[in-house]
């Protein structure tokens, strides 16, 4: 089995052939340790397009790890694009989602160049399914699989979701600004209000305040109106 090549790196790679990328400041949240969790994270302004956030953690002496990289086009009509990478006690879970939170409808050639790559790995076992708030604007080349022994077909996985969902930069129109930026908000601040298990535990850890700036703003890169 080869190493594992993390979810943030492949963004990296596939991002910086196609725009330009400033690292944002996150001060203290950078990097959150407490109770033998470790969350460390970086903040990316990709231009022309939006935001990109890359969140890593560590927890059990390493025996969990999980990795999210979260693309919010808030500059180009474009999905909200999620991919989360989870190792704990020799399973592996990796799940690849896109959102519907865009100002016209994506066309249908972009939307079945997403499903090509879902459709390569129909053999991989599918993670159980869970009913989430956002299901109704979850597109169906999303996918969520789970297994043991599949690092490295779940990387190859990543890597060409990424790579289909960058292709794209050059062919989707930009929009609206601040119209786009208000349909990310609404996700960003609808996850955090839905206070799923993981921002549960993130409060639990830090702080409220502490979990609404990191996934409204560092997560989705909402600007304003994040208390500090």
């Amino acid at each position: 089995m080869r190493k594992h090549t993390d979810l943030g790196t492949l963004a990296l790679a596939a991002l910086n052939t196609h725009a330009t990328l400033r690292p944002k400041d996150l001060g203290s949240d950078a990097r959150l340790s407490k109770r033998g969790m470790t969350f460390t994270t970086e903040a990316y302004d990709v231009e022309g397009v939006g935001h990109l956030c890359i969140m890593r953690m560590k927890a059990f002496a390493g025996l969990m790890r999980m990795e999210t990289v979260i693309l919010a086009p808030a500059q180009m009509d474009m999905p909200l694009f999620n991919i989360d990478w989870v190792r704990a006690f020799g399973k592996e879970t990796q799940i690849a989602e896109l959102y519907d939170d865009q100002l016209q409808p994506w066309p249908d050639v972009c939307q079945e160049e997403i499903d090509r790559i879902r459709r390569q790995y129909d053999d991989l076992p599918n993670m159980a399914h869970a009913d989430h708030w956002y299901d109704d604007i979850l597109y169906p080349c999303s996918c969520a699989k789970q297994g043991k022994g599949i690092e490295d077909r779940l990387a190859q996985m990543a890597q060409d979701y990424l790579a289909a969902y960058v292709a794209q930069l050059g062919v989707l129109p930009a929009c609206d600004h601040e119209q786009k930026a208000a349909a990310v908000r609404s996700f960003a601040e609808h996850l955090y209000a839905d206070g799923g298990p993981a921002v549960q535990q993130v409060a639990k850890l830090f702080g409220q305040q502490t979990a609404q700036r990191l996934v409204v703003h560092h997560m989705y890169g909402v600007e304003d109106d994040v208390e500090g």
